[in-house]
């Protein structure tokens, strides 16, 4: 007697969700005040005199209408205006030009990296297992990040359980990140590119026996020359940034070495595979070849042969870069950039991302970052509470068709508060993708490429425009983190 086999359920992930903010409608906490103290304001006038309530009045509807008015990702108008200003004022003081190199007005003669990263140095540190690792140190935030290389398992060929494994690891590896000390937000960095061939030409010559008969050395060049154009490389990197204590850096870096081992165990349980931290060479190179992309296969040439580069930080950056509204020239390439507006509505697989993630065609390169902010256990349960009374208040005065939206609102609010209060973490996710052509002239054909890659996602993006350079930035593995980069306060930020 045979039982039939079951067919298999593929699991299904979901329940992220925008939290609700506190205030009427769009106004937001700083309008619903500000809403309220005028209109105790205007009626107290009104008992003077009508006309002297309207001209008190006028003032606060021009103030308040722009923060009622919101675009499809919650921007108001004074988060519109405050971008254009600002890049009208960088434009005013030419800071979106930059040049570097002996030739250059900049002293030291170097290549230093621009922009975000230009108060950046490198420090490095050893592990228990002495190796080298290198630290960024920010000296304007006092903040030191430490970049993990990995090799994640493909998905290809996996069961399904195992994936699920996968996946319930890594957010516990993410929810774990609240409770290390100083921590301030961590990166996941896929960088993806077209094989140069180098790193094969130099594995398969090397060794190639001298007494080696003709046709299989013939074979083997030919390999050797025809699989680079078919094939692509594929990098992935993972950051953690700290803030420094009050210490000393020497202590700094032994702290965060004795820290490296348990998280690479985590990310090899969750299926990152091969993980180690960089060194500050890797890191240098990696930067260099973001921002001079046509020097790819004579960095991984010199590399292949000595084993090391010797480049430096100093000499990362570009010789020089333009920065315009939609795009990014820098040495040898042109960037555009673009921000995560909406995450999938729903429930979605695993292989969600996976068409973002692969190698397309007539790119030179494509960086997908996701930016997680770890959420301290007090501050979680404090949103998950006020989202679940947000979303019971809205269920309850409403009705029809949003009735039954703010119904599905409460069920997910509600499942949060119980896998908040089991211990699960809550964790504050973006996404910023870079892709990288030739010429401004392939800028429409890689907007098209983006279109592609979205369309089987459901994720809504929108360009950076007037961002270009530090979306470019941030979308590198060196742990720039995008929420720290305002002059207006996060507490405010979120308030408005």
């Amino acid at each position: 007697m045979t039982t039939p086999a079951q067919p298999l359920s593929t699991p299904t992930y979901g329940n992220w969700r925008l939290p609700r903010k506190a205030g009427l409608g769009s106004l937001g906490l700083v309008g619903t005040v500000g809403l309220f103290g005028s209109l105790v304001l205007v009626l107290i006038t009104s008992m003077i005199s009508l006309n002297s309530a309207v001209v008190v009045g006028i003032p606060f509807v021009l103030t308040l209408a722009p923060l009622a008015i919101r675009t499809q990702d919650r921007r108001n108008l004074y988060n519109i205006a405050g971008v254009r200003i600002g890049w009208l004022r960088r434009k005013s003081k030419r800071q979106h030009l930059y040049a570097s190199g002996p030739l250059s007005a900049r002293p030291g003669g170097r290549f230093r990296p621009p922009g975000l990263l230009s108060r950046v140095t490198m420090l490095e540190g050893h592990d228990p297992y002495d190796r080298p690792f290198g630290v960024l140190y920010n000296r304007g935030r006092n903040q030191y990040t430490i970049v993990i290389g990995c090799e994640p398992d493909g998905g290809s060929l996996v069961d399904p359980d195992q994936v699920d494994t996968w996946v319930a690891l890594w957010g516990e590896w993410l929810s774990q990140l609240a409770h290390e000390p100083g921590l301030r937000g961590a990166a996941v960095v896929v960088e993806t590119a077209p094989d140069s061939g180098t790193r094969l030409a130099a594995e398969v010559f090397g060794r190639v026996s001298a007494d080696s008969p003709p046709a299989a050395r013939a074979v083997m060049e030919e390999v050797v020359y025809n699989y680079p154009h078919a094939s692509s490389e594929m990098n992935t990197y993972i950051t953690l940034t700290y803030t420094g204590a009050r210490r000393a850096k020497e202590e700094t870096l032994t702290d965060l070495a004795m820290r490296l081992q348990g998280l690479l165990n985590g990310l090899v349980a969750a299926g990152g595979g091969w993980a180690e931290p960089l060194s500050a060479e890797r890191i240098s190179e990696i930067v260099r070849i973001a921002y001079d992309p046509a020097v790819a296969p004579d960095v991984l040439d010199i590399r292949a042969r000595h084993g090391y580069t010797g480049l430096e930080w100093v000499d990362a950056g570009p010789a020089a870069a333009v920065e315009t509204v939609t795009q990014y020239q820098h040495d040898s390439g042109v960037s555009r950039s673009w921000l995560l507006t909406l995450a999938p509505r729903g429930s979605v697989r695993s292989n969600v991302l996976r068409g973002l993630l692969e190698p397309a065609p007539g790119l030179r390169r494509k960086r997908v970052a996701l930016v997680y902010r770890p959420i301290d256990p007090a501050t979680s349960a404090r949103i998950v509470e006020s989202d679940r009374r947000n979303a019971q208040f809205m269920a309850n005065s409403t009705r029809g068709l949003v009735r039954a939206r703010a119904a599905s609102e409460v069920e997910a609010a509600e499942q949060t508060a119980a896998e908040e209060a089991s211990g699960a973490g809550l964790v504050e996710f973006s996404m910023v993708v870079t892709l990288t052509v030739d010429s401004a002239a392939d800028i429409p054909d890689a907007n098209v490429t983006m279109r592609n890659l979205l369309g089987a996602t459901r994720i809504a993006m929108r360009p950076a425009d007037r961002m270009q350079a530090a979306a470019f930035t941030c979308a590198l593995p060196v742990g720039i983190l995008p929420w720290e980069q305002s002059m207006v306060p996060q507490e405010l930020q979120e308030a408005l």
